[in-house]
């Protein structure tokens, strides 16, 4: 089955390469997250790359996930790679999905783009990872839609526990209220009785 799924992978991307235009965006899914490039031509990728294939594969460290303060570590830079040093075991794919939102800029323009940063070192996860610099090459603004989702989802998450800890507050609360008046009331009959 494994053998199977290199060669569906291998046709597909051999289709891919045949199909891609210079300035296509090419995303390399990698599992937790993709990977991202500008197809030059003749087989040949922009993108920002980490040390020890991080951000080429799922080898990524832990300590870069912290990069979020807009620093830019000196952990990527820039090259022009083969594809198929890049694509692994994926299944790469063109998106330039982002053009129904974003114009593209001209192909020349993209492809200026994608090599006047050759060398540049420098890598934030949060404001300057390989989709930030794609999107930059190709639309001339530096997005991350992982990024935007990533922080979209913790946003919700850190809306819901904040409301369900407010609500839990009141409800404590209000139930701590009721019984200190209950046992008001119940002392004051003991009182009367006595």
């Amino acid at each position: 089955m494994e053998k199977f799924k290199d060669v569906v992978t291998m046709s597909q991307n051999k289709t891919l390469l045949s199909e891609l235009q210079p300035g296509d965006l090419v995303e390399f899914p990698r599992g937790v997250y993709s990977h991202w490039g500008v197809y030059i031509g003749n087989e040949l990728i922009s993108h920002l790359a980490g040390e020890e294939d991080d951000g080429i594969n799922a080898a990524m460290r832990p300590e870069y996930v912290f990069t979020i303060c807009g620093v830019r570590f000196n952990k990527a830079k820039v090259c022009l790679e083969n594809f198929w040093n890049i694509v692994e075991d994926c299944c790469a794919r063109k998106n330039n999905q982002s053009d129904k939102k974003m114009q593209p800029l001209s192909r020349e323009e993209i492809l200026v783009n994608a090599t006047s940063k050759l060398g540049e070192v420098g890598y934030s996860l949060i404001y300057s990872n390989c989709e930030h610099f794609a999107k930059w090459c190709r639309y001339g603004i530096s997005k991350s839609d992982q990024v935007e989702s990533v922080m979209t989802g913790l946003a919700v998450g850190f809306g819901a526990a904040l409301t369900a800890g407010l609500v839990y507050a009141f409800a404590k609360y209000k139930g701590d209220s009721t019984t200190e008046k209950e046992d008001e009331e119940s002392e004051q009959k003991k009182m009367q009785i006595s």
